[in-house]
């Protein structure tokens, strides 16, 4: 069963604007989905339309297997959001604040100190949300997104502006959500690498259009196994190599020989030292998840 599942939606904010076409977005129940695309791509155009912050044009939305039309308020009260700048009060401590949102979500006040516990914020006394580090802010904005419980965690662009510190902590927070209360997660990036590590599903979005959809590890399927070899002369290398009957290409100032087997390995070895050719480096590679979003969402320019 799909957390959320969305078929054709389509949205435009001009006539000639259109930002979103034809897409049908299912996120797993269980799941943490990553929804991935460059900055533009309309990833958080789709997320305020799931959230009801936009007026739905085309297309049908269901969150929980309810149509969002008509049972808004009751999905709602079941999801948890942060998108773009986290809504805290700066001038409040990080406990008010949290009592400000138990009285509007109307949840136990116990709640709040089991938020902060699970968000890494409860040592943090009077000091002030307007002092916090951008990392400390963001575990805010999560928490008042999880005061009242929610099954499902609609997040947009989670790392954004964090240190390399501040993003593996968001993503350990991420993780145990997911595995220890069974938290749906949908989150969003323009970056792979920040997420690869995360999530179990992803989506990849550019210009409003779905590229690819489904289980994190059909993406990393695509990686396309070769053996990388740099030698002492790799142009008689290359040559050799070729003329042996092995495919062989240049990149980077080394050589790869793709889909080898370790028969095959070892017999370009050996052909090499015969031949006065020193074997510098034999190891496995492939192309990065990186790489592969790149080819995907394609040149630079997006």
């Amino acid at each position: 069963m799909y957390a959320i599942e969305t078929a054709g939606l389509t949205h435009h904010f001009s006539p000639a604007d259109r930002v979103l076409n034809d897409i049908s977005l299912r996120v797993p129940e269980g799941s943490i989905y990553g929804f991935l695309g460059p900055n533009g791509a309309g990833k958080t155009t789709t997320l305020r339309l799931v959230l009801g912050l936009l007026r739905q044009q085309h297309g049908s939305i269901e969150i929980f297997g309810m149509p969002l039309r008509r049972n808004r308020m009751e999905i709602l009260r079941r999801v948890g959001s942060s998108i773009e700048s986290p809504s805290i009060y700066a001038h409040l401590t990080a406990r008010e604040n949290l009592k400000l949102w138990q009285i509007v979500f109307r949840c136990p006040a116990t709640r709040i100190d089991e938020v902060l516990q699970l968000v890494g914020l409860a040592h943090t006394g009077s000091k002030r949300a307007g002092q916090f580090s951008l990392g400390m802010k963001q575990r805010l904005s999560i928490a008042v997104a999880l005061l009242h419980d929610p099954p499902l965690l609609i997040l947009d662009e989670p790392t954004n502006g964090l240190d390399p510190h501040g993003i593996l902590e968001m993503r350990d927070l991420l993780i145990a959500l997911n595995r220890d209360h069974g938290t749906t997660i949908l989150v969003s990036s323009h970056l792979l690498s920040e997420i690869e590590r995360l999530v179990t599903h992803a989506g990849i979005i550019r210009r409003g259009t779905m590229l690819f959809q489904g289980p994190f590890a059909e993406l990393a399927e695509k990686r396309k196994a070769v053996t990388i070899i740099d030698t002492s002369d790799n142009d008689r290398a290359f040559a050799a190599i070729n003329e042996a009957g092995f495919e062989v290409r240049r990149e980077q100032e080394k050589l790869l020989v793709p889909d080898s087997l370790p028969p095959d390995i070892s017999r370009i070895n050996r052909l090499l030292v015969q031949m006065g050719i020193d074997v510098h480096q034999i190891a496995p590679g492939g192309n990065d998840l990186e790489k592969i979003f790149l080819d995907l969402i394609g040149d630079s320019k997006w």
